[in-house]
């Protein structure tokens, strides 16, 4: 559920304010977010999870904005990040490093030696070698680093390949057989503390089986790894858990806790869930205006001023995006392709949508734009990223100003003598 909804005047409104308003007064493109959406769907996870032993760690690789994740923190959330940047953003939020957890394939020294540092979680390992590095830089440190290793469990997440992170043809975690090889031979490094095991197969599925099916086969491991001694405190089951874009009907949160619950009794760990899209996905639109319908003898286009470096999805990932008018608009529909103005065939919002009659200036709404959007923005072009607002009630704040030209060549040197 989320808060953007037309006005008996027939304007998209987010909470109280019409989007037309923000268009207007803080331009296109923009990225507006409903906090009132926002706290619901922490809740909306949470609240199953009441009296079970466990820590949500927001992923941040889905929004990285420090107004979202200070509410996180306020809410008791930690973090799962994936970069130095990110793990800097977190604590900067006010998010500990006590309730951060370090994952992804490619960790630098300089970001293992901060997370070290800093007293992190634990780290999720993801190859054998990043596990003998991570002890050696903790010997340098004279600390010891707390890892669980992410196992692959070669689990058919039922999704895009591109977000598929749990069959063995993927680049993350360590495979079943080898990840006990693993933590046998971190038993005996000397400055590796072994506390949890982790598993995340995917991101955006919309069925529970897949989970509970790595649930399984990570007992198996558990039940394999006591009986040589070696115990856990932590048990990563990390995200994935899907939202609705167009027709997709994913389990509810609390449909989706129960069934975990369900899965990990008797274990006696402290769960630790990584969700991401599914609490931010559907906090946001991303707000576009027309500036041309182009109609050749093949296609209508209709170009707007958000691109593929605003919101890469569509393009990345074929992934849909809801288009609505921000003004409601009633007639007939038209088949039409929504594009931006970067220069690739495969800048677009929409390919072959029955939309209605746009013209030149018109507002659209482009729903569920809250993860993956802003995040993974860039300059391509050199077009300077949007703005990102967030509002509450009948008020907003503009909580990352729009880039200026300027902006965008902060840092940049022309070397003298050389050019």
């Amino acid at each position: 559920m989320h808060d953007f909804e037309y006005d008996g005047s027939g304007r998209l409104c987010c909470a109280e304010v019409p989007l037309e308003t923000i268009a207007r007064e803080v331009g296109t493109p923009v990225y507006c977010y409903s906090l009132p959406t926002l706290r619901r769907h922490i809740q909306a996870f949470e609240e199953p999870l009441t009296g079970i032993d466990h820590q949500t760690c927001f992923a941040m690789k889905a929004n990285s904005n420090l107004a979202i994740l200070t509410l996180m923190a306020k809410s008791g959330l930690g973090a799962d990040v994936v970069s130095g940047g990110e793990l800097f953003r977190a604590m900067k939020a006010g998010i500990p490093a006590s309730k951060v957890v370090y994952s992804g394939v490619g960790k630098t020294t300089e970001e293992i030696d901060m997370a070290i540092s800093e007293g992190i979680l634990m780290f999720n390992i993801e190859s054998e070698e990043e596990l003998g590095v991570i002890n050696e830089r903790a010997g340098a440190l004279g600390r010891k680093a707390p890892i669980s290793i992410r196992v692959n469990p070669d689990v058919d997440p039922q999704t895009h390949p591109y977000i598929s992170t749990g069959m063995k043809q993927n680049k993350f975690g360590i495979d079943i057989e080898n990840s006990v090889r693993q933590y046998l031979r971190a038993r005996d490094m000397e400055h590796i503390e072994i506390v949890g095991i982790d598993c995340h197969i995917g991101s955006q599925l919309t069925d529970i089986s897949p989970f509970i099916d790595a649930v399984d086969r990570l007992k198996v491991i558990i039940a394999d790894l006591g009986a040589q001694g070696i115990t856990f405190r932590y048990l990563d089951l990390g995200g994935g858990l899907g939202i609705t874009y167009s027709s997709e009907q994913p389990p509810h949160p609390r449909e989706y806790c129960a069934a975990i619950i369900d899965a990990v009794r008797g274990l006696d760990l402290k769960l630790i869930f990584e969700p991401g899209r599914v609490i931010v996905g559907n906090t946001a639109v991303l707000l576009t205006k027309v500036l041309y319908r182009k109609v050749t003898d093949k296609k209508t286009f209709v170009v707007v001023d958000a691109g593929m470096n605003d919101l890469i999805r569509p393009a990345l990932y074929q992934a849909w995006h809801d288009i609505l008018p921000v003004t409601r608009k009633d007639g007939p529909t038209h088949r039409v392709d929504v594009v931006g103005p970067i220069c690739e065939s495969s800048d677009f919002l929409a390919k072959d949508r029955d939309l209605p009659a746009f013209s030149r200036g018109d507002l659209i709404a482009v729903m569920s734009a809250g993860a993956y959007g802003f995040t993974m923005a860039s300059n391509y072009n050199s077009r300077p990223k949007p703005p990102e607002v967030l509002v509450d009630g009948g008020g907003y704040s503009v909580v990352i100003h729009r880039q200026s030209y300027e902006d965008l060549v902060a840092g940049e040197t022309v070397p003298e003598g050389m050019i």
